[in-house]
Order: C-alpha cells, then structure tokens, then sequence
C-alpha cells in the first residue's frame, strides 16, 4: 500500500494541487534517510514532485528527496512543457512574439514550428545555449476559438487557455466542478493586454461617426440605410466576425449592455478572422463592420460621439483608461496545478517593462500605467463644463479643477460589473498593478487619490455619496493587497465629483456603466 515513514513532514510538504496526469509508482526518500514517502507520481514540474499517497495528494520539493522507482522522472532530460488553446489573436503572433522577447533577456535559443504535430497549429521551443542547444521547453498552441479553449482547459486538454472574453457563470461552475476552483480568482487569471473593437468603413464612405446607439441600432436591424447617418441612399451592408468565436461573442456582449432586450440581426455576413472581414469591408462602399483594433487592415475607423460626450477614437491610451468604451480584454486563464517553473518564468515575464513594449508593438494596449497630465485631458474638462447639470453646480466644477488639475491621471481605472458591487476583470487585475507598484515603492514619497465618478440618475449629492463608497471600495481593496507596503510613506485620500464628468449619455445601461467609475490620480 501506498504510505509514508516520517517523523516530520515539514520539511517537504509544500502544497497539495490537481491535474490530470498518469500515475506511476515512486519512493521519495530525504537525503539523510529520516523520511520515506511512496506512492503514485501525478507530475514533476522540475523542482516539485506531485505524489498521491493514502494520506491525499502531496507536494513535495524536489532538492530534497531522491527519487526511486520506475515512475522516476529523468531529471537531466526534463523538459517544461506547456499547452495553449484558444484565441488565435492571442496564440499566433502575440504570445509567440513575447516568448521571443522572453528567450532574448533571459539567454534562450528559440525556435519556432509552424504546423506542428498532434494537431497544434504552432510550436514555439526554448533552447539552452550549448553546443547541443538542448531542449528546455516546449510551448504548444493550438488555435481554436476561446470556446474551445476554456473547453480545453476545463478537460485537461491545454494548460493555459487562450480567450477574448470571460468565462461565462456556466464555464466557472463547471471549473468548480473539475476541481479547478474559481478561474475568476486574480491568481488564476491574467489580462495579457486590452484591444478595441471599432466600427469600421471603407475610405470611400463619407460617415465618419456614429453613437452607441446608431451602433446598437445596426446591429439589431433599426438602422438599415446610410441615410439615416448622414450618408448615401443605400443599405447598409453588416460584416461581423462568427457567433461562435471570441469577437462575435465580446460584440453580442457590447450590444446587450447598450439596449438588454435587444436581438442581433440574422442578415449578416460573418467572418472567422479579421483579415477576411476587413477585405470584405475595404472594397465595398456600403458595408459596415465590427472588427478589433488589431484586426482592422486598411479599413476607416469611425469615431464614437454622442449628445453627452465627445467623439472618442481607439487609441492605446483612451483604450488603456477605458475611456474608449467598446475595450476587450485579452485574458489567460491558469490551470489550479503548479506549472513547471520554465513556464511560471515566462508567465511572469508578462509584468516586465519589455514584455509591454512588444504588446505595444503588436498593435495592442499593453497594461502599463502612464500618468496623463491634464493639459492632455482638455476635452474631458470642456465636456464637463458643457454638459453639467444644474444640481453640479459650478462650485463644483471649480472644486474638482482645483483637485485635480495639480495632478496627473493614470491610465489604471477601476469599473463594477453591471448591478453588482464586484469589480470587473480588468479593475480586479488593475487592484493587483497598483498594489504591487506600492509594494515596490514605486510611489513612495508621493500623493495618490481615488476619484469617484457615478452615472447622472438620481440626485447630485446622492451621486456623489455613491461615488465616494465606491472609491473608498477600491481604495479598501488595494490596501488590502499590498501588504507588504510601506503605506505611511505614501499620501493616500479619497474623494468623489459624482455626475460631473460624464463620459457617455446616461440613456442606455452601458452609458451609465461607463459613468460610474473610480480613476486615480497622482502627484
């Protein structure tokens, strides 16, 4: 029977995890013989063995045990392997790109296999710089869909899913159910970087805004002629990418939050990648499309303007603060078992400066913050001046410019999920950003507020109440993650302008969710 001698397992037990992997006899004993531990080998990751004894599953660090037995791994050939499944936006010249980057600063050889076996669409592998360049690490993609990503992951098929959207209530309780606890966690969930999906035109195409709503309007079959938007006499012709990929699912999401009731049109013509729709569109003076930032070819973006707010275009910086309201957010989602250490590198060197500088590169908002002075936030003010209600008041206006315009904004925003007091999944990794640069220091010796901002139903003063609950929320919430910072060398406060600065009309619910926000400025 499976079983363990010891009088001490303190030494070696370092944590319990889970994964699917095929068991095989071992004897795990510590160097000076006082600790025997037997049972099956689940995974070796190149520092961890993972052992199933009768007294559960165990972890146990590698440099202190010899390994004996037929299902000893060999620890001179180990190689770290990792399997990604989903988005191809993601797998095909993103991810592969920073792994590029990833084997230049820490002395790899990198090769890349396109088409690669097992039905993987690529293979990146890492070398050591030796005569025999071994093998160190392998990275699998497979380019599927962000569906069948979370699917693979959620098996046991890939180890790090690949997706252009959340995971869905249904996605989450079937994770629990695998014994993957909750994706939703931050430690189980990485934003990569934030693209934009924009409406697009041919150059031709005299239009060059719409609203929110003329958006949701040709989406769901109201708007069906160019007239309507100032343009020519002729139909408008609708190109979105496949229901069943990332985008299509993340443009579904988008219509929802402007009008909840509404129904997709079904006179679409659908595409499965960018670069078809983006053809599609170019060369054909009455079409319209919906298509990411990234994706957008030699199409004509328009810009989005409303009544309430002023024309917005998708660029890195007004999709970084969210300010750009249709964002979309590239994410990782992390299997619960410790992956090989090779891999958590990599995973890790997705934080570092050059790591963001080759999402920058790629064509995507890369998740480093950036103080935005106000000098550049002109038309945020002048919006706010031109469309205060009457219960603002201009002393508040006053009140707020005298605050903030000493200070400068970052691009790090938080939002609440739509009626929830949640953050939503871009807030939840941008509470983890700012804690870590507290930890670092980065902002010692300098003034931090959390500004809240609310929609404009209700009262003024209850708006800014409101406001301020929620900025004290996200304050609360990354104090509580920076433990280990020096906070009495920061300056930290708190304070709320409610309704007096609105980013879009309060007419739909994804207007008021855009509305109600906490940004932060510093000094």
């Amino acid at each position: 029977m499976a079983g363990l001698r010891a009088a001490s397992l303190a030494a070696f037990l370092i944590a319990v995890g889970s994964g699917p992997v095929a068991a095989q006899d071992v004897l795990l004993r510590s160097h000076d013989g006082a600790v025997e531990i037997d049972g099956n080998l689940l995974g070796f990751d190149g520092e961890f063995y993972r052992v199933d004894t009768i007294y559960g599953e165990l972890t146990i660090d590698g440099s202190g045990v010899t390994c004996e037995g037929p299902g000893c791994p060999d620890l001179e050939a180990f190689v770290a392997r990792a399997v990604f499944s989903g988005a191809p936006i993601i797998g095909r010249v993103l991810l592969p790109s920073l792994l590029e980057a990833f084997a230049i600063r820490d002395g790899y050889v990198l090769a890349r296999h396109d088409g690669a076996h097992d039905g993987d669409d690529l293979r990146v592998s890492l070398h050591a710089k030796d005569v025999e360049k071994t093998l160190l690490g392998e990275f699998r993609f497979r380019l599927t869909s962000s569906d069948e990503g979370l699917a693979d992951l959620l098996t046991g098929e890939a180890d790090i899913s690949m997706s252009l959207r959340e995971a869905r209530a249904g996605e989450l309780a079937r994770a629990r159910d695998a014994g993957l606890g909750d994706l939703a966690a931050p430690a189980r969930m990485r934003v990569l970087a934030l693209d934009a999906l924009v409406p697009v035109v041919a150059p031709a195409n005299p239009v060059q805004s719409l609203s929110l709503r003329d958006l949701s309007d040709i989406l769901t079959g109201k708007i069906t002629n160019w007239a309507t938007l100032g343009g020519p006499d002729a139909p408008i012709d609708v190109h979105l990418w496949a229901p069943e990929t990332g985008i299509g699912q993340a443009t579904a999401d988008q219509v929802m939050r402007v009008d909840a009731a509404a129904e997709m049109i079904t006179t679409i013509t659908t595409h499965r990648d960018g670069a078809g729709l983006a053809r599609a569109v170019v060369v054909n003076p009455f079409a319209f499309g919906l298509t990411p930032r990234s994706e957008q070819g030699e199409t004509w973006e328009l810009a989005l303007t409303g009544p309430c707010g002023f024309a917005l275009r998708a660029d890195r910086q007004t999709v970084k603060t969210e300010d750009y309201p249709l964002t979309a957010p590239l994410l990782l989602y992390l299997p619960a078992r410790r992956l090989p250490k090779l891999i958590r590198d990599f995973i890790a060197y997705l934080d570092d400066p050059s790591a963001q500088l080759v999402i920058r590169r790629a064509g995507f908002a890369d998740q480093a913050p950036e103080e935005i002075g106000i000098a550049r936030q002109g038309d945020r003010f002048a919006n706010a001046i031109a469309r205060a209600e009457p219960e603002t008041g201009l002393d508040e206006l006053k009140r707020m410019v005298g605050l903030l315009a000493p200070l400068r904004r970052l691009t790090t925003r938080f939002r609440f999920e739509t009626g929830s007091a949640r953050l939503d999944v871009q807030s939840r990794a941008n509470v983890e950003r700012l804690a870590d640069a507290l930890q670092q220091g980065l902002y010692d010796n300098r003034q931090i507020v959390f500004v809240g901002f609310s929609d404009g139903e209700g009262a003024a003063r209850d708006n800014r109440e409101i406001a301020l609950r929620r900025a004290q929320t996200v304050r609360d919430a990354v104090v509580a993650k920076a433990e280990t910072a020096r906070l009495d060398r920061v300056a930290m406060s708190v304070d709320a302008f409610g309704e007096a600065m609105p980013m879009a009309c309060d007419d739909t619910a994804w207007g008021r969710r855009v509305n109600r926000r906490v940004e932060i400025w510093v000094r």
